[in-house]
């Protein structure tokens, strides 16, 4: 019999609890119109962990479930299913969970101790070369058919993939390229890291190692027309720390922030810049300003890691918010953080016709998150960089909101011209919508709700897929 599920565990109830189902909803109740331009399918995915945890619980490390809102004609169905990796396997046919969630390999069953899995596939999804993946930066991604949410496999790009990829790829709107990068490539915990370009078709065409000046986690980056941007905060990885008692993972200031530009067209050329420590999940965009590359993410002072003594840092230095860091091309490599704006926010989205160029709009989830005492995120924004204007949707108080994702109106809409897809979670209802607002008109609400009778656990990232033309 599968163990229940803890109750007061802070990612593990409300919002978070997970859903123990797989279904099928071919017409979704929808309250308002759904605009007939939107023709695609909305992914969210997250983790969904199948049993009870052994141990403590780590959400990076529950097994991860896509839900997929297809919208068409002005109807939405939904979809979900949990990714078929090895472990979820392994753990259905047992009956039971067998691998550690907490990170530490000695809480696994004694049956999979030292196995080797494909990860848990649970913290975004990707749409590339007709391939829909799902991602999580330890292992390599899992290919899912777009319409069933089947599980396909492991996807190596042909064997080219040496071990893992970020799971946040950046894909370029006038090439079609994919570019993403690889953490700690040898799992030597020594600073490397690789950088990749996947070309339109779906095969990787460059490969680069580079070489950071300590092991950084690196979640995020960006691009900006032929550079990728990647940014080393002091949230270090260290083995020896963990076998002399400390933290594996630690908040090291005194290292500052390194920040490296990479010529993906000019093999060698990588170009280094130096800031204070700050921690950075997730990039909004970078684009060029004259001789300048600006990169704009959601910073924190400090992270929710201890210090290397196990100390950890204040609460309040864990509110994040839009921050932009000028990389002068021709200076001194150096730059100092410039706050975009005091709304607490985070998981900042684009109209991603503008990656790695020059935009104006940056969406966000803001009313909440770490450093407010409030894990949820309330409501959504929109950060306007020609006026410095915040507009804000609420969502209300016993609502959870997800990251925002911008669809346009028209392929020839004009930047910010079209609607904001979320799920928003209602703990009254102890059930989810999906929303679509009216990205231009945030703050009048959404004008439509697709009400299931069940709940999208609160999970990370998500993507739009247009439909076939």
């Amino acid at each position: 019999m599968a163990d229940r599920f803890p109750e007061a565990h802070p990612y593990l109830s409300r919002g978070f609890a997970p859903i123990r189902f797989e279904c099928d909803y071919a017409d979704v109740p929808v309250e308002g119109d759904v605009p007939r331009a939107l023709c695609g399918t909305f992914y969210r995915i997250g983790p969904n962990p199948q049993y009870a945890p052994r141990g403590e619980y780590n959400p990076l490390q529950g097994d991860g479930m896509i839900h997929a809102f297809r919208i068409t004609d002005g109807r939405v169905s939904y979809r979900n299913r949990w990714v078929r990796t090895q472990q979820w396997t392994r753990e259905r046919t047992a009956g039971r969970a067998l691998f550690a969630t907490s990170g530490n390999p000695r809480d696994a069953d004694a049956s999979v101790r030292g196995a080797a899995t494909d990860g848990v596939a649970n913290t975004n999804v990707v749409w590339h070369a007709g391939r829909l993946l799902a991602l999580e930066e330890g292992h390599a991604p899992i290919d899912i058919e777009p319409d069933t949410l089947a599980t396909v496999g492991g996807w190596s790009f042909d064997g080219d993939l040496p071990a893992n990829m970020t799971a946040h790829p950046k894909i370029d709107p006038e090439t079609g390229e994919m570019v993403f990068f690889a953490n700690f490539p040898g799992r030597d915990f020594s600073g490397a890291l690789d950088v990749f370009v996947v070309d339109a078709r779906g095969r990787i065409a460059r490969r680069e190692t580079i070489r950071g000046p300590f092991p950084a986690l690196v979640h995020d980056f960006a691009i900006a027309g032929r550079f990728a941007v990647v940014a080393f905060c002091p949230v270090t990885v260290s083995i020896a720390r963990l076998r002399a008692g400390g933290p594996p993972l630690a908040w090291e200031p005194d290292l500052g922030t390194a920040v490296a530009v990479v010529d993906l067209e000019r093999a060698g050329d990588v170009r280094w810049f130096t800031g204070p420590a700050r921690m950075a999940w997730h990039t909004a965009n970078a684009q060029f300003d004259g001789d300048a590359i600006v990169l704009d993410v959601c910073e924190q002072t400090a992270p929710a890691f201890p210090l290397a003594d196990g100390t950890m840092p204040t609460e309040r230095l864990l509110e994040q918010r839009l921050s932009r860091w000028t990389l002068d091309l021709s200076g001194s490599g150096a730059f100092v953080p410039m706050r975009q704006s005091e709304v607490v926010c985070e998981y900042p989205r684009i109209d991603e016709r503008r990656l790695g160029r020059a935009y104006r709009f940056c969406f966000v989830a803001t009313g909440g998150g770490p450093g407010t005492a409030d894990p949820f995120h309330r409501a959504l924004g929109r950060f306007d960089h020609a006026t410095g204007a915040v507009s804000v949707f609420h969502a209300g108080a016993r609502c959870a909101v997800s990251e925002p994702t911008f669809v346009a109106r028209s392929a020839g809409a004009a930047e910010g011209e079209g609607y904001l897809l979320a799920t928003i979670y209602d703990e009254e209802r102890n059930a989810s919508c999906l929303a679509v607002l009216d990205a231009e008109r945030l703050e009048e609400g959404p004008i439509a709700r697709a009400h299931l009778d069940h709940r999208v656990p609160v999970g990370f990232h998500g993507a739009w897929r247009a439909a076939p033309a």
